[in-house]
């Protein structure tokens, strides 16, 4: 196994890899992923020195969580710390978010997973009310006084949500949208999780694989992946593809952001890098279809940090071409 630099994940107190492992793509709403692959992947970024998986009880209804608990067990050597999700899978309503259907919740992913107690649980992306909520954060505690769940964190899609988990003590994380296309968090998110012991999870780092420079606006995504049917929010929050950015904008957008790609470095890992050297990051979790892009993804931490220059042209790059549709919606 390949050697990674970890850090502490907020107050779970436990180290993960600066480069995790997203597994949306092994439920669905990316394309078919076969089962062998699937574990070609989690096995690649093992190999590669991830030890941070990232998944959710809704991800193909449970198959990635299924699927991470099979590989898991038969590879007791793989010290993963995992963290999954929970809330999507029932109506989108903060009186759904309360103690019995938390436990209900947990229980199907310990299942799923395989495991006693689960290493970190984050509500996913919940109506903004329950991140505000006493009666949710007492609910997550009484799962953590269980020994149901370790730790427990929130995934958000706007900062004004963040900062409002930040303030509760017993949140360990924020898992938030952060790539070269989506600063906004940069601005407040990160230096108040800094200064609190909060970790931040940054997701969706590749803006859904346009900073990957491999899209033109010709390209065909297939009717079952959410970039074909979630462009303009139809089935979840628009964020959630190509960071919420209109598809023909972000296209020319990652022609140029692939201009700045150092010598022996793609745009994609040029981006990974971006992201581990923000102040605050703990772990960014890019998905993988293919052993090759997980390899390619965890060798993004090896890079040497990116120059000033560099810097200042993702922020140049961000403010004309991008900063007026996405800033003031998240």
């Amino acid at each position: 196994m390949i050697p990674m630099e970890q850090r502490t994940l907020g107050r779970t107190g436990r180290d993960v890899s600066v480069v995790g492992q997203g597994t949306w793509q092994l439920g669905g709403d990316w394309g078919e992923v076969a089962e062998d692959d699937a574990f070609g992947v989690l096995d690649a970024a093992v190999e590669s020195g991830v030890t941070f998986f990232d998944t959710a009880d809704v991800y193909g209804d449970g198959r990635s969580e299924q699927l991470i608990g099979r590989y898991l067990k038969n590879r007791p050597d793989a010290d993963v710390f995992v963290a999954t999700k929970m809330g999507r899978r029932a109506d989108q309503v903060p009186e759904n978010y309360v103690l019995d259907n938390f436990r209900t919740w947990n229980d199907r992913s310990r299942a799923n997973l395989g495991t006693d107690t689960l290493d970190l649980v984050q509500l996913h992306c919940p109506p903004s009310s329950v991140y505000s909520s006493d009666a949710v954060y007492d609910a997550l505690d009484t799962l953590v006084a269980e020994q149901r769940i370790a730790a427990y964190a929130v995934s958000v899609e706007t900062c004004a949500e963040a900062l409002a988990a930040i303030a509760r003590p017993g949140v360990a994380s924020v898992q938030i949208i952060l790539n070269p296309f989506r600063l906004k968090p940069l601005d407040e998110v990160l230096p108040a999780a800094a200064a609190a012991g909060v970790g931040i999870i940054a997701r969706v780092p590749l803006a859904s694989g346009l900073l990957s420079g491999k899209y033109t606006k010709d390209t065909v995504f297939g009717p079952e992946d959410h970039r074909t049917y979630n462009r303009h929010g139809e089935a979840f929050d628009q964020g959630e593809t190509f960071s919420g950015i209109d598809y023909a904008t972000g296209v020319a957008a990652a022609a140029e952001f692939a201009g700045l790609a150092p010598e022996g470095a793609t745009p994609a890992q040029t981006a990974l890098r971006w992201i581990i050297q923000q102040p605050g990051v703990t772990s960014v979790i890019p998905g993988a279809r293919s052993v090759e892009q997980t390899r390619a993804n965890a060798a993004a931490a090896a890079l040497p940090p990116l120059p000033q220059s560099t810097l200042d042209a993702v922020r140049e790059l961000y403010d004309r071409s991008i900063r007026a549709e996405v800033h003031g919606r998240w």
